[in-house]
């Protein structure tokens, strides 16, 4: 029987593999990778996982729960329609700054693992976040603070590409913080980038 092993160990373990999934991408990352970076053999590796499969399962899991769990309190609570709108916005940003790896994997390997059964509930947790925009943006609608003539596949689209693609360029710590870039993206995505007279 392998040893119990403390949660921090496990979750240094997973933040480094998340660091190199994310670098390297997780086809190109070996096990071995891992424990070199890690400072162990692969062998003590399998204490804890039982494969890089396991670990970047434990890793997209992890940050969506809570990610999701975020967007449902927003939904259900009491802001105003554009306020939830604004505070998704900012709840997006906030995750990839605490969570930039993870989001970087979700970005750049969704397609490849959905190749496989285990991870078929990323197809779901995408359905989700279609269902969570999809919700506040006819949530402004109906309460007349966006315009009625939205697409809004399109719109949801465009916040989704928008938002998530900035994990490729956001480095934490950085010249702007990842709340006032929330606060610029909502001023093009709100008032758009004309100069008003």
């Amino acid at each position: 029987m392998p040893e119990p092993v403390s949660a921090t160990r496990r979750e240094e373990l997973l933040a480094i593999a998340a660091g190199l999934f994310a670098e390297k991408g997780f086809k190109n990352t070996t096990v071995r990778d891992i424990a070199d970076a890690a400072g162990i053999l692969s062998g003590s590796l399998y204490h804890h996982f039982d494969s890089k499969e396991s670990m970047v399962d434990e890793i997209l899991q992890t940050f969506q729960t809570e990610l999701f769990g975020q967007y449902e309190d927003i939904i259900a609570g009491d802001l105003d329609p554009l306020a939830k709108l604004e505070r998704a916005v900012v709840v997006s940003f906030e995750t990839i700054d605490k969570h930039r790896d993870e989001v970087a994997i979700f970005q750049n390997e969704a397609a490849y693992l959905l190749t496989f059964d285990r991870f078929s509930y990323l197809a779901e947790r995408n359905r989700q976040s279609r269902e969570v925009w999809l919700t506040l943006l006819q949530g402004g609608i109906d309460a007349g603070v966006l315009r009625d003539d939205l697409d809004l596949e399109l719109t949801y689209r465009f916040i989704r590409d928008t938002v998530w693609v900035a994990v490729s360029w956001y480095r934490p710590g950085g010249r702007h913080t990842h709340t006032e870039i929330a606060r610029q993206y909502l001023s093009i995505l709100l008032e758009g980038i004309h100069h008003h007279a």
